[in-house]
């Protein structure tokens, strides 16, 4: 279940489904990132500082990728620049992975078993190229994690209602699920348009991966509707600064 943390007496929002990790997405309260807002930059410094020390960590540790909407995944480390990158992964808990979103889906999935982390950048394009999916199997190949032990966290997006593509996303989209399910999109007739639920898509994606259901936490929060809370590039016509969801592992040391 979702609720409302808060550092130095900012928002953040978090899941009760990690509890030894830090895993958690900032608000508008807690913003890291200005973005298109440059009258941001001194508060999110500020808040980079604090949430470094709630952290237990450097800000030059925040390990920060150059999003594309690409299904491109690394691992995590300080010493290197990440261009084109859309999902970090990392087994190093003297760092914190951070990625950046206005409306877009962010997905930490954590395997507490190996203390093994990650978060992914799943936009309409990284959703339809099942980014979720491929970072499971990363964590599969690089790290020999089992899906059966990974927890994963949806976190505020753009809803249903509130996000309408053309025919040709929508396809692009319900090709990247191996089964059909009726729960992630409604026809808009007028429009000759599709309202598309893209956190509901990550949901079935890990699931297809070998996730347990039970392990998924989707947050109910729409950044359009609780704009006041959260960015949302289509409310604010582009001119927006950025929430980020964080993850920092435990250091079992």
């Amino acid at each position: 279940m979702f609720y409302f943390d808060n550092i130095e007496n900012k928002k953040i929002l978090k899941s009760d489904f990690i509890k030894s990790a830090q895993a958690f997405f900032t608000t508008k309260e807690s913003v890291i990132t200005p973005n298109a807002l440059s009258e941001l930059e001194d508060l999110c410094q500020q808040n980079k500082d604090q949430i470094a020390k709630y952290l237990g960590i450097n800000e030059r540790n925040f390990v920060i990728p150059k999003q594309t909407h690409s299904d491109n995944i690394k691992i995590a480390d300080i010493n290197e620049n990440f261009e084109d990158t859309d999902a970090l992964v990392t087994n190093n808990p003297e760092i914190a992975i951070v990625l950046n979103f206005a409306d877009c889906t962010p997905v930490i999935i954590y395997d507490e078993i190996l203390n093994i982390g990650a978060i992914a950048h799943a936009g309409w394009r990284g959703t339809a190229s099942k980014i979720c999916v491929k970072t499971v199997d990363f964590m599969i190949k690089n790290y020999h994690s089992n899906p059966k032990n990974m927890t994963a966290l949806i976190g505020p997006a753009i809803s249903m209602k509130n996000y309408q593509v053309q025919e040709d996303v929508y396809k692009k989209i319900s090709n990247s699920l191996e089964n059909q399910y009726n729960d992630y999109y409604s026809y808009d007739s007028k429009a000759d348009k599709y309202n598309i639920d893209l956190k509901t898509v990550n949901f079935h994606q890990l699931v297809e991966a070998g996730l347990d259901n039970k392990r998924i936490d989707k947050c109910d929060y729409c950044t359009y509707d609780s704009n006041d809370i959260f960015f949302s590039y289509r409310k604010e016509n582009g001119i927006t600064a950025r929430h980020s969801a964080i993850l920092k592992l435990e250091n079992r040391k």
